[in-house]
């Protein structure tokens, strides 16, 4: 029953995308929102059933022969095992929830069929995603999530804007993936297969092969492991590769809930712990991704201290939250990463949402500074989104676990701290890096946070024309709110016990997760000491204190700390001038190397051939020809002798050579 529960969840929404892109006509805009909306309903509810009913060990389901080359044979199967069975609930939860909170956000667009269609087609992508067998598939996914999003975040394509953001996703995701396509290349080169219980099995001798790649000799795991990570940095928006997120939030706020908050971006996550057995034979890159992860949760929080659009500001939240994931999968806690990709969603994609209710009732403003007082008008999104924030920013009650073996909080308290605590008690070199990192993001996360909710619900209005016209959004929408505020306050404490809660979680997870002999994170992370345990919930409180002193005790401080620090609030408003750096560095060669092939190659060397040959070699030879057309019998005779004296002497030549 399993399979067919999960074969259902995989090619309903492809149904549902192809009945809505090519029968819009016969559907109409309101039974294409039903069909898409309902097919992903029953979806959720399987990943729901599939998810609590799963056995122990792995699942197969093999559908048909799909490449058959050589030595290469894919099949086109589904793999079902726990990390499976996670990501497909927050893949049909979020998505169903989407499709439902879309149906009143978009109700006044014409193209709604498209749209539908659209997000549809993005659910069966990220779902052929998690559940591939093989790399291949798995790449499958990848792509058709990558093609799925350049579709929706430029879906409004009469706005310039939106379509550069697409494009600019497009382009940056295919540098991390030509790094995906390098990983794989090289497990295939080594094993002969792309088929994964394969490749596990092959990690220890993977271990002590060497590859040479770039003129050089390379550890096989660690090469394989660094590219695919770097795909995974493509998508998952980690530093270096993450300038198109924020640049994303050019689509329509259901785009941003769906693709940038709980699922696409989540796929690199997903990627390196279903990559376990090969990622525990790879020390060097373990350390690398924690790295990577660190900084990436620094960089995005500090940036998100200044940022003004209230969409913007949550991008950068799930910027900083996927670097908190992978410092979690680079030191070896991949449950603890799943547990906050798995918290991550309900609450990131209930911020979105709420954001997007918000920007329903200013008439589709988006910059805070024109918010304020919105509490009085819109009391149940203003509601949803404190436990939003109440759950990014990790409200709960510190050692309640060492009181009652329960942690008390919100979604982020139980699964954040959880990583924290993990990068603490990490034997990763660069644990103790990632640990500051961590704990100084969790710091600026309150305090942007509660800056957005303080913007936005408190003060006077700074816009009294559109304030006076702001209404709660309609049921439709907030229905979808409700739930994931449940899961935003539950989601933690509820599911503590399978994903981290000690033996359980390596006996629920089972062979879905590989962690090596010397791996005893999860473990020694219960056992940190105190003031590690305390040390998030401390940053919590300061950015919260700072907050509420910056913009509701003393509005007129923050233009006055941006006036006296403008270098540094310049620095972050600009996003450490990354944009800027890629211009600099990629744009403007490229550019530079178009325009002299346009100027000088095409201009001056093709069209200047061209030109030439067409108006003076050929004129001139035209010209030669027209001189020996005289009319007089004896020039032609004297040509005729000519020509009969050079055949003759060819031929004298010629025949004496032989």
């Amino acid at each position: 029953m399993l399979e067919s529960l999960t074969l259902f969840i995989l090619l309903g929404p492809l149904a549902g995308a192809i009945l809505a892109g090519f029968g819009k006509t016969m559907l109409g805009d309101k039974g294409a929102m039903m069909l898409t909306t309902g097919i992903m309903m029953v979806a959720a509810l399987f990943a729901w059933i599939v998810f609590f009913s799963l056995p122990e060990g792995v699942e197969k389901l093999t559908l048909f022969r799909w490449v058959d080359s050589g030595s290469l044979t894919v099949d086109w199967g589904i793999r079902l095992d726990r990390l499976t069975s996670v990501m497909l609930v927050v893949v049909c939860s979020v998505s169903a929830l989407v499709h439902l909170y879309s149906m009143g956000y978009m109700e006044e667009d014409p193209a709604k069929p498209r749209f539908f269609a659209y997000l549809s087609f993005f659910s069966f992508a990220m779902l052929a995603l998690v559940t591939g067998d093989t790399l291949l598939q798995l790449f499958f996914g990848w792509e058709g999530v990558g093609v799925a999003s350049y579709l929706l975040i430029g879906f409004w394509w009469k706005k310039p804007s939106a379509n550069a953001a697409a494009m600019k996703a497009f382009v940056v995701n295919r540098v991390g993936d030509f790094g995906f396509l390098l990983g794989i290349f090289t497990l295939f080169f080594v094993t002969d297969s792309i088929d994964l219980d394969t490749i596990f099995a092959a990690a220890p001798e993977l271990a002590r092969t060497s590859v040479h790649f770039l003129w050089t000799e390379w550890n096989a795991a660690e090469l394989a492991c660094f590219l695919l990570f770097v795909g995974a940095m493509g998508k998952s928006a980690q530093l270096l590769l993450h300038t198109w997120l924020p640049d994303a939030m050019e689509g329509p706020t259901p785009v941003s809930a769906l693709i940038h908050a709980a699922t696409m971006v989540t796929a690199g996550v997903f990627l390196v712990c279903r990559m376990s057995p090969v990622m525990e034979f790879a020390p060097a890159t373990q350390t690398f991704i924690v790295v990577v992860g660190g900084m990436t949760a620094f960089f995005a929080a500090t940036v998100g201290l200044v940022q003004n659009d209230i969409k913007r500001v949550i991008a950068y939240s799930t910027c900083s939250q996927l670097g908190y994931m992978f410092v979690a999968a680079g030191v070896g806690y991949y449950q603890a990463a799943m547990f906050h990709l798995f918290t991550h969603a309900f609450f990131k994609a209930l911020l979105f949402l709420g954001a997007g209710s918000v920007i329903h009732a200013m008439h589709h403003e988006q910059d805070m500074r024109k918010y304020g007082g919105l509490r009085h008008k819109i009391p149940v999104t203003f509601l949803c989104m404190t436990l939003g924030t109440l759950a990014i920013t990790g409200v709960g009650i510190p050692f309640s676990y060492d009181l009652i073996h329960l942690p008390i909080g919100f979604a982020g308290f139980v699964s954040k701290d959880a990583i924290i605590e993990g990068a603490y008690a990490s034997h990763n070199a660069a644990s103790g890096f990632a640990f500051t990192m961590l704990v100084i993001a969790a710091a600026f996360t309150s305090f942007y946070s509660w800056r957005l909710v303080f913007m936005t619900f408190f003060g006077e209005t700074r816009d009294k024309k559109h304030y006076d016209h702001a209404h709660e959004s309609p049921g439709v929408m907030m229905w979808p709110l409700y739930l994931l505020s449940a899961g935003a306050v539950l989601a933690g404490m509820v599911f503590y016990y399978p994903f981290i809660g000690g033996e359980s979680a390596e006996e629920w997870f089972n062979v879905a997760l590989f962690m090596g002999e010397a791996n005893h994170v999860m473990h020694d992370s219960h056992a940190v000491p105190a003031w590690v345990k305390l040390s998030p919930f401390v940053a919590m409180l300061g950015g919260l204190l700072v907050a509420w002193i910056m913009y509701i005790k003393s509005p007129s401080l923050p233009r006055e700390l941006a006036e006296r620090h403008y270098g540094l609030y310049k620095f972050l408003l600009n996003k450490w001038y990354f944009d800027e750096l890629y211009h600099w560095i990629f744009v403007r060669p490229a550019m530079w190397i178009g325009r002299t092939l346009w100027k000088k190659g095409d201009g001056a060397v093709v069209d200047g051939t061209i030109n030439g040959l067409a108006m003076g070699v050929v004129p001139f030879f035209t010209r030669l020809a027209g001189r020996a057309q005289s009319g007089y019998v004896f020039h032609y005779a004297f040509v005729m002798l000519i020509g009969i004296s050079i055949l003759i002497t060819w031929l004298s030549v010629g025949g004496g050579a032989h």
